[in-house]
C-alpha cells in the first residue's frame, strides 16, 4: 500500500460505524496471535520487568473535524476527469491484502449502474446525470486448505456535486430498510440486512464526512450454509467509496482459532480509498 502511506496507518485506528464496524488496522504488531505485545515477547499487564506500574497512558483526544481540506481547483468537472479520479481510487487486490488476486472481468463496464427494483431484486439501470462516474474492481482469495473462494469487490462513485454523494448515502440506507432480504444475482441473496450510519464524529467515524455499514446473511445455492455479507461506505465531498465482502466457507468477519477473519481487509481497503480521495482532492502545500 504505498499510494496514501503517510496517513493511512493513522487514519485505520478508529473506523466507522459504532456497533457494525470494528477496528480493523494495526501498526503490524497488534495483528500477531502469539499473546505477544507490539515489540515484546509477552504481556506483562502494564508492569515492567522490576515489577514497577507503568504509568497510565494519556488519551488521544478525539478530533474534531476531518482531516481534509478540498481543492476546489481539483475537484472533477466532467465524466473523463471523474473517470480518471475513480481509477487512481478503487481498491484493487494490493489494497485488500497479500493473498488477494483479481477477478475476471477485472473491472466493471463504465456504463454499468446497478439499482434495487421494487421486488427487491439488483438490476442493471442507468447511471443517473447526477453521477460523474463509477467503477467497481472485483478481487477473490481462491479457495485452497479447505476454504472456498471468497468474493470482495471495491467501488467509487464520483458525483457532481457533495449533495448528490449525500443523497447517494441517504438512498443507500433506506435501501436496506425497504429490502433487508435481497437478490444480488441468479443463486445468490442477502436475508436479514441491517444498516447503521454515522456522520463525522459518530460512533467512532473519524475517517469521513459520512459512513455507513449493512450486515446480513448471504446465501448462495452452490455453497451450502449461510454466510456473512458486510457491505461498509464512506463519503468524502462528492465521492463515495464502498467495500464488500460475500463470506466463504473457513471465513468469518473476526478471525478464530479456526477461520479467517475478513475485517481487517474490508476496512483497510476502504479507508486505502479514503486516503487516495484525499491525496487527489485536497489542497497542497
Amino acid at each position: 500500500m504505498a499510494y496514501g502511506d503517510r496517513r493511512l496507518l493513522r487514519a485505520c485506528c478508529a473506523v466507522l460505524v459504532g456497533g457494525l464496524i470494528a477496528t480493523g488496522c494495526t501498526d503490524g504488531g497488534a495483528d500477531r496471535d502469539d499473546g505477544a505485545k507490539p515489540g515484546g515477547r509477552g504481556s506483562t499487564s502494564g508492569a515492567s520487568a522490576t515489577g514497577a506500574t507503568a504509568p497510565a497512558p494519556t488519551p488521544t483526544p478525539a478530533p474534531t473535524a476531518l482531516d481534509f481540506t478540498p481543492d476546489p481547483k481539483r475537484a472533477p468537472k466532467n465524466t473523463a476527469d471523474a473517470r480518471r479520479l475513480a481509477l487512481a481510487v478503487v481498491a484493487g487486490p494490493d489494497a485488500w491484502g497479500p493473498d488477494y488476486v483479481k477477478r475476471t472481468p477485472y473491472l466493471s463496464d463504465p456504463d454499468y449502474w446497478p439499482v434495487l427494483g421494487d421486488g427487491c431484486s439488483w438490476e442493471t439501470g442507468t447511471r443517473p446525470s447526477t453521477a460523474l462516474s463509477s467503477v467497481t474492481a472485483y478481487s477473490e482469495v481462491p479457495a485452497a486448505d479447505g476454504r472456498g473462494t471468497l468474493r470482495v469487490a471495491a467501488t467509487v462513485t464520483v458525483h457532481r456535486t457533495e449533495d448528490d454523494a449525500d443523497w447517494e448515502m441517504a438512498e443507500t440506507l433506506e435501501e436496506a430498510l425497504r429490502c433487508p432480504d435481497q437478490s444480488l444475482r441468479d443463486g445468490e441473496r442477502v436475508k436479514g440486512l441491517i444498516s447503521l450510519g454515522n456522520p463525522f464524529g459518530l460512533g467512532g467515524n473519524y475517517t469521513a464526512t459520512d459512513s455507513l455499514g449493512e450486515r446480513g446473511g448471504y446465501y448462495d445455492d452452490a455453497v451450502p450454509g449461510k454466510q456473512f455479507y458486510g457491505w461498509y461506505q464512506s463519503r468524502i465531498g462528492q465521492v463515495t467509496v464502498a467495500t464488500v465482502v460475500k463470506g466463504a466457507p473457513g471465513y468469518t468477519e473476526e478471525r478464530t482459532p479456526t477461520t479467517v477473519g475478513t475485517v481487517t481487509a474490508q476496512v483497510q481497503a476502504l479507508v486505502t480509498m479514503l486516503e487516495r480521495v484525499k491525496d487527489e482532492l485536497e489542497v497542497r502545500s
